[in-house]
């Protein structure tokens, strides 16, 4: 490939800083969506704390793209135009979604945007994620590397796409790992939420599109503020980004007004929503992933109805749709907090990863083997994820 020579600077960055900048290996982040971001996150860490190294983002273009802008700003983010990024050569190059990937230069690593691969592109389709129309252009695999969580998804790579086969890592799932390691701080997660003594936490999460809670269950909401009793239950939701951005935040606001003047606490979409998922004490799911970490950590949890036609049987999400208590809008709420299966956690973490609590020192390995880098120091473990800011009653969590 022809090289690419660093010959303008960015709109709106100083010269001499941008010659700081190349002086450096670089890498180039690129943020397709909230979601993508926010996944990406958990593994730029690994490199960025090296003085060897500058990290810069880009906004990749993406139909869900919305909150990435205020998303790269509100982390302090080097950014970097989408159309000065395809024309620049990077060291490395980070993604968690395939859109335009074609056009970035440099040792690309892919990483899934969500738990494991869970979902089929279309009823009966090939596994997202896994299939040749992302992961190769014009007779070229892409990613130097594509991070799998787990030994059986190269199994449905090599049926998938077999040419990708070789770029494969099993790396486990850097998600599941920080959650693990953040356990410690569940009573300071809680405490953020306004979770007093003596009250249980109950978590609504939804993913997007046509079989997802808030799309199939939004009464559910206005029915937990109102027939569980405040005094022992705080009530807590989790939206995808996709539903925000994609009806809008004030349209979100308004469908769940009720609630919310009712004492719902909302997760902001630019916030990480597993401090909620760490500290509940129940879940109320889809088939999204959150709903996965939530049962792969030991949560007890509820699910609602799934696309089954829609899921890899053999992923976790399956699994949950599968296994866990369904949520039963006929019964009162407070009955069906209790019917938890104890050995789901296990065998959903069993699905979810091959390598727990393994991830960031696989996924350093590899990032400083593409850089060219010597690894210098010793291996720290994942970093626990930070505590939010305290929330008021009835107010959203930021």
């Amino acid at each position: 490939m022809e090289e690419i020579e660093w010959a303008t600077v960015p709109v709106g960055v100083d010269a001499q800083r941008w010659q700081t900048v190349r002086t450096r290996r670089t890498v180039l982040v690129v943020v397709h969506t909230l979601v993508s971001g926010q996944r990406l996150l958990d593994v730029v860490g690994l490199v960025e704390s090296d003085p060897r190294v500058q990290v810069l983002y880009t906004r990749a273009p993406d139909v869900f793209g919305g909150g990435v802008d205020r998303f790269l700003a509100g982390v302090g983010a080097f950014r970097i135009p989408w159309a000065q990024a395809v024309r620049e050569r990077f060291d490395l190059v980070l993604a968690a979604s395939s859109g335009g990937l074609e056009r970035v230069h440099g040792p690309l690593v892919l990483l899934p945007h969500g738990a494991a691969y869970g979902k089929r592109t279309g009823a009966g389709g090939p596994v997202y994620g896994l299939d040749a129309p992302r992961l190769v252009r014009d007779g070229r695999v892409l990613p130097s590397a594509l991070v799998l969580s787990h030994e059986r998804q190269r199994e449905v790579l090599a049926d998938q796409c077999p040419q990708a086969v070789d770029a494969a890592l099993v790396a486990g799932d850097p998600c599941y790992d920080r959650m693990i390691a953040s356990s410690g701080l569940r009573a300071r997660y809680r405490a953020a939420l306004g979770v007093r003594p003596g009250r249980e936490l109950v978590v609504v999460t939804s993913t997007w599109g046509a079989s997802s809670l808030v799309r199939e269950e939004l009464p559910l909401y206005t029915r937990l503020v109102r027939e569980l009793d405040p005094r022992r239950y705080r009530v807590a939701a989790t939206v995808h980004p996709a539903v925000w951005f994609g009806h809008g935040e004030r349209q979100l606001r308004s469908w769940l007004a009720q609630p919310l003047a009712r004492g719902l606490v909302l997760v902001e979409p630019e916030q990480d929503w597993r401090p909620a998922v760490i500290a509940a004490d129940h879940v109320i799911t889809d088939h999204g992933s959150t709903g996965v970490y939530a049962a792969a950590i030991g949560k007890p949890v509820l699910v609602t109805g799934s696309p089954a036609d829609g899921l890899d049987p053999a992923s976790p999400q399956a699994l949950l749709a599968e296994s866990a208590p369904r949520w039963t809008p006929r019964r009162r709420v407070g009955r069906q907090f209790h019917q938890a299966d104890p050995d789901l956690a296990a065998a959903v973490a069993a699905r979810l990863t091959s390598h727990p609590r393994g991830s960031h020192r696989l996924l350093r390995e590899r990032l400083y083997e593409l850089l060219d880098l010597p690894l210098t120091g010793k291996h720290r473990g994942p970093e626990q994820i930070p505590v939010p800011v305290r929330v008021s009653e009835g107010r959203n969590f930021a």
